[in-house]
């Protein structure tokens, strides 16, 4: 798929010499979802144009992994560690960590906590004013989220998490992550909030919508942003987004740059390409 400009400019300056490759850093997103009137709608966060990251762009819930996630001690229910070691392509506690990283920064960029009391009850309210104290506690990194679970006798749903893609930022970008995406529903009882600091904007889109806006330009997305929802929308329900999650196994896969005579074309995975195909077509 072709490149934003922004993206362009940033090819040229690594292709030139004046730009060294990044470590990438690891990282989770997590697509939330919720059954809209005829398909699944997404939780959509537009980033600060101040940010140095996807300044502008249309994300979903996410960010990097604090070291502080892996905890051998947090409680933990559903698939096992190991299970998510098998799911995402990753020893067991590195996928600790992503599960964790996960479920905390949803619950940072918009208020919903894929956690219970129990392995059958999820919370049903994120809203009072001393969730929001730990909310902010968390951004800040003045509370770590293992800490802040057993403090309130709560226990991690990894159950409500499905492993979805992997991918890694291109050699060219500045900043560069490694960025495990999930998909998770949102949780009865509970509502998104407008509360993280690295965002101007949040809004529930129909995923079509935002995969149409994206085409028109009225919205922007990173290529895993948009390919992730082209593959969303093929399914008819969030149930239906969640079954096909249980039966995948992630692999990595880091864009590559390609030029087809109209400029550097980024690659995609080879299960998406039928899906750009048939949009041309």
């Amino acid at each position: 798929m072709h490149l934003p400009e922004t993206l362009v400019e940033q090819y040229h300056a690594f292709t030139s010499g004046d730009a060294e490759p990044a470590v990438p850093r690891d990282a989770a997103t997590v697509i939330l979802l919720r059954d809209g009137a005829s398909s699944p709608e997404a939780y959509l966060l537009r980033r600060q144009t101040s940010m140095a990251f996807a300044a502008g762009m249309y994300v979903y819930p996410g960010g990097g992994v604090d070291p502080r996630d892996v905890d051998a001690e947090v409680s933990w229910v559903g698939p096992s560690r190991e299970e998510w070691s098998e799911r995402l392509g990753v020893e067991a506690r590195q996928a600790a960590a992503l599960v964790c990283a996960a479920v905390r920064e949803t619950f940072e960029e918009s208020g919903v906590l894929l956690a219970g009391p129990n392995a059958d009850e999820v919370v049903a309210d994120t809203t009072g004013e001393d969730w929001e104290a730990d909310r902010s506690a968390l951004e800040g990194k003045e509370l770590a989220f293992t800490d802040f679970l057993a403090r309130r006798g709560l226990v991690l749903r990894t159950d409500l998490l499905g492993a979805w893609t992997a991918w890694t930022t291109p050699v060219f970008e500045p900043r560069r992550y490694r960025t495990w995406f999930f998909v998770a529903s949102l949780p009865e009882g509970q509502r998104t909030r407008d509360v993280s600091t690295e965002s101007d904007e949040v809004v529930w889109l129909p995923v079509a919508d935002a995969l149409a806006q994206a085409d028109a330009r009225e919205i922007a997305m990173m290529p895993p942003t948009y390919l992730n929802a082209l593959e969303v929308v093929q399914l008819a329900s969030v149930a239906d987004v969640l079954a096909d999650a249980a039966g995948r196994r992630v692999a990595m896969f880091t864009p590559e740059l390609t030029d087809e005579g109209e400029g550097p074309v980024l690659s995609v995975p080879p299960e998406v390409r039928p899906l750009l195909e048939a949009l041309d077509g």
